[in-house]
């Protein structure tokens, strides 16, 4: 008995997991069904009991879980109120398979589907019968267990005889008073939630998924369902159902993946998120989000804003200057990293737009994104637009991303109308030792126009070019710093401390000499400027480098 119950668990587990053409299905099936022959020859029926962590047979457990869980074969049987079973012989031959297909049912069965015995009952067993407590009864007689009888005195017999019958149609109150316990704690909670559940859903996710169904089962109906949808979109959009808008967008994508879909059709629906994703529709939408004093959950919007196409990137750019609301901002910002990240083509596209604020947008995206796309349109942009924050927003962008192509395209910023362009381009050409413009540096620090700038752009030409120069440019710093001119003049002190941080980037110890000659500068400037050199120079750059 207790190898018949070990191969009818594994049977059920098998049975959970394979196929019934699965050789490891087929194995246990069998072997289930030859443990029954030893039992046949010495009985013809098999009693079992059923407790709420043991099976037993003659009062004898044969099967013994201690966990009360769908997994346990004892627990599934007690919890439904099954109490005994009898089993006759041809039962593993006819029935065995209805039965294993009952427990998986009941094993996955939700609180509100039909339980063990009512399957039990449907299934109209020929050689499986059982017995079953009922609200809450724990005893059980045996099968075979002769009824107990009562006698009956002549008095009850007469009185029987003179009761009046009982009218049909007619309801008896007594009959019920017995209802007004009938149900314990646990069971009336579970009803109240059930119905709070029921009134609390949306109907219209159920209508979207009985539409779609329809779509997909019947050929004839898709054309009208495919107008119909559409239209429920929009007046879910008018309603706030953002939720079932997200569902319906993902759910008609799914229905579109047909054999029978004709190419008509599939448009019909796979135009829909592209529809939502046009300038004029997401720009309402967004609108009234920002202007509603009652959001939506983020969790409705979320499911909305994840069904957006690329066509949405350029009203979602436009739209993030203007949104107040800081919830909707948050979600509307990962809407558009999301859309950004999968579209890039259309992201860069995006930076020549006429629209300021898209463009922007754009180049900063490009940017944080190191799109190594971005750099020829952005490069454009920086030769051809007048607009001076695009300009500095664009290199910027080029100075993020850092690629070989983007540093090249830096090289004419350095000679931008625009102090703040021109100096963000010099300082990072200049971190990134980005050798290929050093001639434009050299012109510029040797030049005369680099004295009439102010001491910021001064000194970032300079330490760019003490990061490029090596020893080469050690003379020509050196006679900045430190000669005199006819009279004993000297360079103008913002000069000569530019000079000075030059060198202490190149810091080779021809460079620190040349700091040392000017450690006694009397100049408040310039000895300040020694001395931060001496302290923080950088390491060697090695030697000048060849133009490229």
């Amino acid at each position: 008995m207790e190898e018949l119950l070990r191969l009818f668990t594994k049977a059920v587990r098998a049975h959970q997991l394979y196929l019934p053409n699965n050789p490891v299905y087929k194995g246990a099936i069998e072997a289930l069904r030859g443990a029954f022959a030893p039992i046949w020859r010495q009985t013809g029926e098999l009693v079992l009991r059923f407790g709420e962590t043991d099976i037993r047979w003659y009062g004898v457990p044969v099967l013994v879980e201690t966990s009360k869980s769908a997994d346990s074969l004892p627990w599934t049987f007690f919890k439904d109120g099954l109490r005994e079973i009898q089993l006759s012989p041809g039962f593993e031959t006819e029935e065995l398979n209805k039965l294993l297909e009952i427990l998986q049912r009941v094993r996955k069965a939700a609180p509100d589907e039909d339980d063990l015995l009512t399957l039990l009952w449907e299934a109209d067993f020929a050689d499986l019968r059982y017995h079953y407590v009922d609200l809450g009864a724990e005893q059980v007689a045996p099968f075979g267990a002769p009824e107990t009888s009562q006698k009956t005195s002549p008095d009850q017999i007469q009185a029987a005889t003179h009761q009046e019958p009982e009218q049909s149609g007619v309801v008896n109150m007594q009959d019920f008073d017995a209802t007004l316990y009938f149900l314990d704690e646990k069971e009336l909670n579970y009803l109240r939630e059930e119905v709070e559940r029921e009134y609390s859903s949306d109907l219209r996710a159920n209508v979207v998924a009985i539409l779609l169904d329809i779509y997909e089962s019947q050929a004839k109906a898709r054309d009208e369902i495919g107008g119909l949808v559409e239209n429920l979109m929009l007046l879910m959009l008018a309603a706030g159902k953002l939720r079932t808008v997200g569902y319906l967008l993902a759910e008609s994508q799914t229905a579109v993946r047909g054999a029978d879909i004709t190419p008509e059709q599939k448009s019909l629906l796979s135009r829909l998120p592209e529809s939502l994703s046009a300038p004029e529709p997401l720009g309402q939408l967004l609108q009234a989000l920002d202007e509603s004093a009652d959001i939506p959950a983020q969790a409705e919007l979320t499911a909305l804003f994840e069904q957006l196409r690329a066509p949405a990137l350029g009203p979602i750019f436009s739209w993030l200057p203007r949104i107040a609301s800081p919830a909707v901002r948050t979600l509307v910002e990962k809407a558009a990293d999301r859309l950004a990240s999968a579209n890039t083509t259309e992201l860069v596209g995006l930076i020549a737009s006429k629209d300021r604020t898209v463009a922007l947008e754009a180049i900063r995206r490009a940017g944080s994104m190191k799109a190594a796309a971005a750099v020829v349109p952005i490069a454009k942009l920086l030769a051809a637009s007048s607009d001076v924050p695009l300009r500095q927003a664009g290199v910027q962008a080029l100075i993020d991303i850092g690629s070989a192509g983007a540093l090249q395209a830096l090289e004419r910023s350095i000679e931008d109308t625009d102090r703040d362009v021109r100096v963000a381009a010099v300082r990072a050409l200049g971190a990134k030792a980005y050798k290929g413009v050093f001639n434009r540096l050299e012109s510029v620090v040797k030049g005369k126009e680099i004295r009439s700038v102010d001491l910021t752009e001064k000194m970032a030409f300079f330490e760019a070019y003490g990061a490029m120069c090596g020893d080469g440019g050690v003379a020509f710093l050196d006679e900045i710093l430190n000669r005199k001119r006819l009279f004993g003049k000297r360079e103008d002190p913002e000069i000569r401390a530019c000079a000075a941080m030059a060198l202490g980037r190149i810091n080779t110890k021809r460079a620190r000499d040349t700091l040392q000659n000017a450690s006694g500068e009397k100049d408040v400037v310039v000895r300040n400027a020694v001395g931060r050199a001496m302290r923080g120079g950088g390491p060697s750059t090695g030697g000048r480098p060849s133009s490229a």
